[in-house]
């Protein structure tokens, strides 16, 4: 194998994934709707393929384990056996497990597999032996023409193409032809062969699904064509169906049909019909064809080539920027010519590839239904999960940092956001509790909401804790939201006893932390007895960025694009009456500044027209005075060395078209500096 090549057993793991989630919430919806046919199905199906793929790829366990898990839903699905909640509850551990035993086998404990099947077999037993009330009728029998023909080698590989058929005819009522003009003669044959193909006509009330299950092991080696008979009477000509059936070639049936005129034409002599809507039904005709034949294909990359593609993508905005700026020197008209193709080409790969790494973030929010699940059941609390906005899109390796973070959120939202149910009764509310989870889109920002409708934080126990630690002065006058981010505060607890959730002070400091790595912020709202609503902050992107780049002195600085309102001259009038004072009038709205050339210690003279630049993040906002707006600029984000990691100013850099380096400022510390700087001077007047 080289180097380059695949692992099977890597894409049968990568494969099995999507399959346990299938799994996992099939089983999640299947707690709620019990008497959901397709739900039963879905989940017999994903442990079906679990199993055959686990048996071909070597993970003998795995295949083994599932076995008797699909037994029992076999069970379910021809209706001896109800989906309990029970029997739902072990299939999940039955889920963890297999997860287990794919990721990382060594550490599977064969004991724990043997009690989950007791649990299992046990569900099974104490089961309601009756079809749950409310299941769909059977659907009506369908038939479908399936023609079918496995590769020469088959047989020798271990596949038995009578036990294929033989599954088949248990699906419904079969008709089977076999096709045998392949067959070479005797003293040709190879007797491991397999020459035979079949036609089968089979009438069965089984989706498509569970034809192809049949063949899910041989499915890549064989030719299957499978199409749906639809509404064919009895009499129907032999020529439409040998041709239906690819078996007469058309020229051959129009050549027999020459002396046959055409149905639009003979409707059209009769004048049963007019052209302009003859022409309609043929357009439509077309139409459904074209729709019919469209097929949109997919291929599985590995994240790493994708971080590797986005890499050299960075690096190319980089070289672009450095031809843009030789070219800007040059008087060369084919030069500055091709520096703008280049650049447009550049900026049309850096958001194609930006486009590949964004996914929906629907693949985390399915996560917490589990969650939600399992907290629920551990504290007794009924909670309703409702999500929106799972097609949002977001950076995947945002996505693949959220995930802590968010469990910590959800997790104090049950355990200390939502009321026990006799609690919520006697406030009025109803029994279960609501758990929201939303994401939307803001400008360059993605927006992800954990709301609930439980008691809401409390003010006045959140203070007492934070002056009993020496967060907070017993007399400090201090704003709500300054006092509700005291949560985020390592080791801070307002839980009364420590449990196996929560009490220990651990949690929220680690979402906070996280949540500014990766250059975002954490809106905090509540109100008593209705509820409490954290919403987390997000770039779209880590990778790359449009900046404005500035000018402080000698130094350069690149402001992200999506943080800036508007750019305003400094007149040296308004310049010098605004000294000692910390805002300044934009329009009638008081902006509170920061003169960047004090902050960085500039020692070149100020320009003597300075610039404004109005930056927000959230509701605040802030005006910062520099030398010079030079322009947009592409930024590729490059992170500062742990040397300089605890300077909150700058969030990365970026290298420039010239070579040089530029620090990337980060907008939420300088709105919070300046916000702080401006209540200073207040209090100080």
């Amino acid at each position: 194998m080289s180097a380059n090549s695949a692992d099977p057993r890597d894409i049968f793991r990568q494969e099995a994934q999507d399959l346990l989630a299938q799994l996992e919430a099939a089983l999640l919806d299947l707690d709620r709707r019990p008497d959901d046919g397709a739900l039963i199905d879905t989940a017999f199906r994903a442990l079906h393929t679990i199993k055959g793929s686990g048996a071909m790829f070597g993970f003998e366990a795995v295949a083994g384990f599932t076995h008797h898990v699909e037994t029992a839903f076999d069970q379910v699905r021809q209706g001896k056996v109800a989906p309990s909640r029970e029997l739902i509850g072990v299939a999940l551990q039955a889920q963890d497990y297999m997860r287990q035993l794919i990721e990382g086998p060594e550490r599977a404990d064969p004991a724990a597999g043997e009690a989950i099947l007791g649990l299992l077999r046990t569900a099974v037993d104490i089961a309601p032996s009756v079809k749950p009330s409310g299941t769909p009728p059977v659907s009506p029998a369908a038939t479908w023409r399936i023609r079918m023909r496995l590769a020469r080698d088959a047989m020798v590989l271990g596949t038995n193409p009578l036990l294929l058929l033989d599954e088949l005819r248990s699906l419904g009522t079969a008709t089977i032809v076999a096709l045998t003009e392949d067959v070479p003669r005797l003293q040709e044959l190879d007797p491991t062969a397999c020459y035979v193909g079949w036609d089968v006509v089979l009438s069965t009330s089984r989706p498509r699904t569970e034809i192809e299950d049949v063949f899910i092991f041989v499915r890549d080696d064989m030719t299957l064509q499978i199409d749906q008979i639809v509404d064919e009477p009895p009499g129907r000509r032999l020529g439409e169906i040998l041709s239906d059936r690819g078996d007469v070639a058309p020229e051959a049936l129009k050549a027999a049909l020459a002396r046959q005129q055409p149905l639009g034409k003979l409707l059209l002599q009769a004048g049963a019909v007019s052209p302009d809507k003859l022409s309609a039904a043929l357009a439509e005709q077309q139409h459904l064809r074209r729709d019919s034949a469209a097929i949109k294909p997919s291929v599985r990359v590995p994240a790493e080539r994708l971080d590797e593609l986005m890499d050299r993508v960075g690096e190319l905005v980089i070289t672009q920027s450095r031809l843009r700026q030789i070219a800007m020197t040059s008087t060369d008209v084919q030069v500055k010519g091709v520096a703008e193709e280049i650049e447009r080409l550049a900026l049309e790969l850096r958001d194609t590839t930006m486009g590949i790494r964004m996914v929906p973030i629907g693949s985390l929010f399915g996560r917490f239904r589990r969650v939600v699940h399992d907290l629920s059941r551990d504290l007794g609390k009924h909670v309703e999960l409702t999500m929106e906005g799972e097609e949002t899109e977001l950076d995947k390796t945002v996505i693949e940092q959220l995930n802590d973070p968010l469990v910590h959120v959800v997790r104090n939202a049950i355990d200390h956001g939502l009321e026990d149910p006799d609690e919520r009764v006697a406030a009025g509310k109803s029994q279960s509790g609501r758990i929201l989870l939303s994401a939307r889109h803001a400008g360059m920002e993605v927006l992800i909401t954990v709301s609930d409708d439980g008691r809401g934080l409390n003010r006045e126990r959140i203070r007492a804790r934070a002056e009993e630690r020496g967060l907070l002065a017993a007399d400090a006058v201090v704003g709500d939201s300054e006092l509700l981010q005291v949560i985020f505060q390592p080791g801070f607890s307002t839980a009364t006893q420590v449990t196996s959730l929560s009490g220990r002070g651990v949690g929220m400091d680690v979402v906070k932390r996280t949540i500014e790595g990766l250059r975002g912020t954490i809106d905090l709202g509540s109100v008593p007895n209705q509820g409490t609503k954290v919403t987390l902050r997000l770039p779209l992107t880590l990778a790359i960025i449009d900046g404005l780049l500035v000018r402080v002195g000698s130094g350069r600085y690149v402001l992200p694009l999506g943080t800036v309102e508007e750019c305003v001259e400094l007149s040296a009038a308004e310049d010098a009456r605004s000294r000692g004072r910390s805002f300044l009038s934009i329009r009638g709205d008081l902006v509170p500044f920061l003169r960047l050339r004090e902050l960085f210690a500039a020692k070149t003279p100020p320009d003597p027209f300075q610039k404004i630049v109005i930056v927000s993040s959230g509701d605040l906002k802030v005006g910062l005075v520099v030398d010079q707006v030079i322009g947009e600029h592409q930024t590729v984000i490059k992170s500062l060395s742990k040397l300089h990691a605890d300077i909150e100013m700058f969030s990365g850099a970026t290298i420039l078209g010239d070579g040089a380096v530029a620090l990337i400022l980060d907008v939420l510390h300088l709105v919070e500096f300046g916000q702080m700087k401006e209540e200073h001077l207040k209090a100080a007047g």
